[in-house]
């Protein structure tokens, strides 16, 4: 299991080939790899965006990464979890988050990345403030399961 919050940009199809590379060992064991990458639009509700600002809560949210990938390696016998995800100032069509899961065999890779996502997308301590195109400024409130 391997957790980065980074304010850096990332290409996420090269993170994911490094940390496949890394874990020579679990060649042969997996089946299946699962991958969900997440990047910026330039709208949200309605209103155009020029970029967003990403905050989170230094160690709580590691710690809240973590325990999501622990719950699903129980629940999915994940035999390897990755997540990326970005903080700081973000703009349109950049990577803002990278799941990748590996298991034996593909519906426990695919429910595993979703479930990851899903409680990370609702429940961990990350905070986004949007800029609008007009100018205006404000907090992103709907971060709620399945949007």
């Amino acid at each position: 299991m391997k957790i980065i919050i980074d304010s850096e940009s990332f290409d996420p199809w090269k993170v994911l080939e490094e940390h496949q590379k890394a874990q020579a060992d679990l060649a042969g064991q997996y089946g299946a790899t699962a991958v969900f990458v997440g990047t910026m639009r330039d709208f949200n509700e309605g209103d155009d965006v020029s970029e967003m600002f990403l905050e989170h809560y230094p160690g709580m949210t590691e710690r809240h990464l973590e325990n999501i990938c622990l719950q699903a390696t129980g629940e999915y016998q994940l035999l390897d979890s990755l997540v990326v995800h970005r903080v700081g100032t973000i703009k349109p069509n950049e990577p803002i988050v990278l799941v990748a899961v590996w298991t034996a065999h593909r519906k426990q890779a695919f429910e595993a990345c979703r479930e990851i996502m899903e409680d990370l997308k609702s429940k961990a301590p990350f905070w986004k403030k949007e800029q609008l195109n007009d100018g205006q400024d404000r907090w992103v409130e709907k971060n709620t399961r399945g949007y």
